[in-house]
């Protein structure tokens, strides 16, 4: 048993209890603080943020596909109006970029990208959805910031790449011939 145990910061809503064993501790051992409040009394509210919210929803990222899309060495940048949900970002790693330490880091990496520069210039009312690629893990970071302000100033234009797998000009489908049965 903890004697002379004196709390370092008071807390009007905890109060502290004894242990009734239930915790591994002996029958009347003092457990620091336990909340004297039901969860319906306490309100959390967190403060306004003015950076852009994250995406979460697997529609949200499916959605900003068929948006407009600024394909760098490092990412591509896919842009899509949002109908008034404000500046939201999204970033996305496939696993043929490497293992899990390696998706990880590119993914902080981004979203730091994101953060630092979507406020002064990210499209009003769009989302933004970072697409790792390859050579993403290894790239400078300043190197990294330069291509996403060129790519957002592509996207505030209006400008894009071709969408995906139709930057070739069309060719006719080949049609298959039968061969002659070899002896």
């Amino acid at each position: 048993m903890r004697t002379g145990f004196k709390p370092v910061m008071h807390m009007p809503f905890c109060r502290p209890v004894l242990a009734g064993g239930a915790h591994g501790l002996p029958l009347g051992a003092r457990l620091p603080y336990q909340l004297s409040m039901t969860p319906a009394q306490m309100t959390f509210t967190m403060p306004p943020s003015s950076g852009p919210k994250m995406l979460t929803k697997r529609a949200d990222f499916v959605a900003a596909n068929r948006g407009l899309r600024n394909a760098k060495p490092g990412f591509v940048l896919l842009t899509l109006p949002n109908k008034g949900l404000g500046k939201r970002m999204g970033v996305t790693v496939t696993k043929k970029i490497g293992n899990a330490v390696v998706r990880n880091r590119m993914k902080r990496r981004f979203r730091e990208l994101l953060r630092s520069a979507l406020p002064e210039r990210g499209l009003n009312d769009h989302d933004h959805v970072l697409i790792g690629r390859a050579g993403g893990v290894e790239r400078d970071f300043h190197t990294m910031a330069s291509e996403l302000d060129r790519a957002l100033a592509r996207a505030q234009q209006g400008k894009g790449d071709a969408p995906r797998g139709h930057s070739r000009k069309s060719r006719p489908r080949n049609r298959k011939t039968k061969e002659a049965p070899r002896p």
